[in-house]
């Protein structure tokens, strides 16, 4: 009991926060479907209650204490991550971040959230995908290392691999291609690094882009992780059936650490599935019908434990 009391415990959040768009026009990307005048209506109103939705997920995550890292995916830019954390739910829970500046032409890229008391930034990069013949520009890798209060040292990479949209045999390539690029990046660390790969792959964990992944040696931490409140079976809902395609991947020699996993379920962040029965994430729009919800996926919640 005393040795748990004197760990450094460290809770990391990784989240497909379902198209956090501003409500501003980038003219070097295609984002008009997010303003005002588009079709889905996208109002400044509807922007901040879905910036407060969002961090209220991250404060349900863990009872009592903010977790320490929050891995976000689809985040349209730099405006949007200053008014998450400090004009919204989130303003008083002191985090700071690093993201991506990709070349997705949507404009969707990737983020880490860190508490400045729990996990202190060395240095940072942001590793970019060549497109294969035919395909679109997709999202930078954010890599990040710092160090955490047991002294210990962590390489964080957030991913959000290409989509399925076109088909998942023709678009495989696609996403093999972003997993071998951070192998790529692993490889090159030393031999014993404490490293975390979190994010949406867009894929399964028998995929083959996972399987690669798994092969070079990494392991998937969160493979059978289930709702923490009994309701959800994987991150994310299609068609009536629970899937997961965010994942958490770890190096072994960090596997010892983990001292739980579970997606976070609470009932405000799912509705009933009136089509296919049980419940579904209760996800922003439904279409192109609005529906005042959270995100069409649930967070990924992992919890460290150093000694």
């Amino acid at each position: 009991m005393l040795s748990l009391l004197l760990a450094s415990w460290l809770t990391l959040v990784e989240l497909n926060c379902e198209n956090l768009f501003d409500c501003r026009h980038d003219t070097l990307k295609q984002d008009t479907e997010w303003l005002p005048a588009s079709v889905r209506k996208w109002t400044p109103a509807r922007y901040w209650r879905k910036l407060n939705y969002i961090g209220q997920e991250i404060l349900s995550c863990q009872e009592s204490v903010l977790p320490d890292l929050v891995a976000l995916v689809e985040v349209e830019n730099d405006s949007c991550l200053y008014d998450l954390t400090r004009r919204s739910l989130l303003r008083n829970a002191g985090y700071e971040y690093l993201m991506t500046e990709s070349p997705d032409v949507r404009g969707i890229d990737v983020a880490l959230l860190y508490q400045p008391f729990s996990f202190r930034p060395i240095c940072y990069d942001c590793l970019d995908i060549q497109p294969l013949a035919g395909m679109r520009p997709t999202r930078d890798i954010l890599y990040v290392q710092g160090e955490i209060i047991s002294g210990d040292t962590l390489h964080i990479f957030v991913v959000h691999a290409p989509s399925r949209y076109g088909g998942e045999k023709a678009t495989r390539p696609n996403r093999r291609l972003v997993a071998r690029r951070l192998m790529d990046a692993v490889s090159q660390l030393p031999a014993d690094a404490k490293v975390i790969v979190a994010g949406d792959f867009n894929d399964y964990a028998d995929s083959p882009a996972l399987q690669e992944l798994e092969a070079s040696g990494l392991r998937n931490a969160t493979r059978e992780t289930k709702g923490l409140h009994g309701k959800a079976k994987g991150t994310y809902r299609y068609e009536g059936r629970w899937q997961t395609i965010d994942h958490v991947l770890l190096s072994p020699i960090l596997c010892d650490f983990v001292a739980q996993t579970y997606i976070n379920d609470p009932p405000f962040l799912l509705e009933e599935d009136k089509k296919y029965g049980g419940f579904k994430p209760f996800r922003t729009f439904n279409g192109l019908r609005y529906q005042r919800g959270f995100s069409d996926h649930l967070p990924l919640v992992v919890r460290f434990c150093f000694p």
